[in-house]
């Protein structure tokens, strides 16, 4: 017993732990928090399918037990054989037509949701809807891309959308094989390299506003050794907000960019000199295939996807990215291990001025 003793201990212990961590995280980052249409329906399948196993094991648990204590073998009977039963006709029928139908309950509004999801008319050329929201979705190591087509707008790492309708995305990779994941609002689906996968998400007005009107994104497919740092955040408006968001980044389209004062003008000349601009517009109507837009930078909630949006974590993505997100395209294409604390308040207060909203 005593050996067993620290065994016990440790087995309490980390299940102790994992219930514990089980009940933490923020809201809205779970797919058991839906937000959505989508979420709701594949939350709903999901619980579906937990109540269907959880009765098949429950009487399977009761039966095995009933078989346990009835037909145990007593005092006196060591020598006795149980009377032979083969062939019984109404239990073969009954544990054959019972998992059909409960395999029936299950598929019916599962081949129901997947045909639902995967109706994308509204976005095609031949069927197009001309009120509806349509996001190509380009997968980079390690950020993203969200182009508008229809209204010539790039922006990256901070997706805008309306509320309580249908947006449609168009999901493809630059790269290797990713995984587009917003877990509060649907399902995961690829991103490849080769073909275009298509499928629509609703963000619930309602459920913003419970989320502080911002929800996370993630890449579901091991991509590489910052695969778990590849986040972006998703902003949901009410569409009158989401079409005055679209008015302003169109407007920035032909509108020129004037540092704000002496620090921002030099910063504007680093970022010119040091190459970037030819890696990052600042253009919300052009794009690049090697790094983001930086067109609303000074909008975005977040840097590099990853640090809390400030002068000061700006600063450190600038001197050093490597150490943030390992394996990242930035680091090594210009000269950051050269940049001066003079510099880098240049370039931060250049950057942070990028805005589109005011």
């Amino acid at each position: 017993m005593k050996k067993w003793l620290p065994n016990v201990r440790l087995i309490t212990l980390f299940s102790f732990m994992a219930l514990l961590l089980a009940g933490c995280g923020e809201p809205f980052v779970s797919a058991l928090t839906p937000a959505g249409e989508v979420a709701k329906m594949q939350y709903d399948l999901m619980i579906l399918a937990t109540l269907i196993m959880v009765i098949v094991i429950a009487i399977v648990t009761v039966i095995f037990i009933i078989a346990l204590v009835k037909f145990r073998r007593k005092k006196g009977d060591e020598n006795k054989i149980p009377k032979q039963v083969e062939g019984n006709h109404t239990l073969e029928i009954i544990w054959t037509v019972i998992p059909i139908l409960l395999l029936l309950v299950l598929a019916v509004p599962t081949v129901s949701a997947t045909f639902k999801l995967a109706d994308v008319k509204a976005m095609e050329a031949d069927t197009r809807d001309e009120d509806a929201v349509v996001v190509k979705v380009t997968a980079n190591l390690y950020w993203w891309e969200f182009e508008y087509p229809d209204q010539g707008v790039v922006t990256a790492q901070e997706l805008v959308v309306p509320t309580d309708e249908k947006v449609y995305f168009e999901l493809i990779s630059n790269d290797v094989k990713h995984s587009f994941w917003i877990p509060a609002v649907g399902g995961k689906l690829d991103t490849n390299t080769d073909n275009t996968n298509k499928f629509w998400l609703e963000f619930d007005g309602g459920k913003t506003e419970d989320a502080g009107g911002l929800f996370f994104g993630k890449c579901a497919e091991l991509c590489g050794p910052s695969h778990a740092l590849m986040d972006f955040k998703v902003k949901p408006l009410p569409r009158a907000e989401f079409d005055q968001w679209v008015d302003n980044m169109v407007a920035a389209k032909d509108a020129e960019h004037v540092p704000a004062n002496d620090l921002a003008k030099a910063g504007e000349e680093l970022f010119t000199s040091n190459s970037c601009i030819s890696c990052h517009a600042i253009n919300p109507g052009e794009k690049r295939p090697t790094a983001p837009n930086l067109a609303n930078f000074g909008d975005r909630p977040s840097i590099a996807g990853k640090l809390e949006f400030s002068e000061d974590n700006l600063k450190k993505w600038l001197k050093d990215p490597e150490t943030i997100k390992p394996g990242n395209k930035m680091s090594g294409t210009y000269d950051n291990k050269g940049l001066s604390d003079q510099d880098l308040d240049a370039l931060a207060e250049y950057l942070m001025g990028l805005k589109v909203e005011e």
